[in-house]
């Protein structure tokens, strides 16, 4: 996987709008983006907008990487 950061600033906290990642195979093929906002993830599968996208917040995914 090659995964980049599509907008890159200094040192800053996560708004609401968040920071988007832009996810790539190694055959440069466009799978998706990953949003991290300040309430949670969002997987946007291929040109998926936000809107679109599924959301799962930090209590939710902590639970998840915990096996809970």
């Amino acid at each position: 996987m090659n995964v980049s950061i599509k907008k890159f600033d200094v040192y800053m906290e996560l708004k609401n709008k968040g920071i988007e990642l832009e996810v790539r195979t190694t055959k440069n093929e466009h799978l998706g983006d990953l949003v991290v906002t300040r309430t949670g993830l969002i997987w946007c599968q291929g040109r998926t907008t936000r809107k679109c996208g599924v959301g799962k917040n930090w209590e939710e995914i902590i639970e998840y990487f915990n096996g809970d």
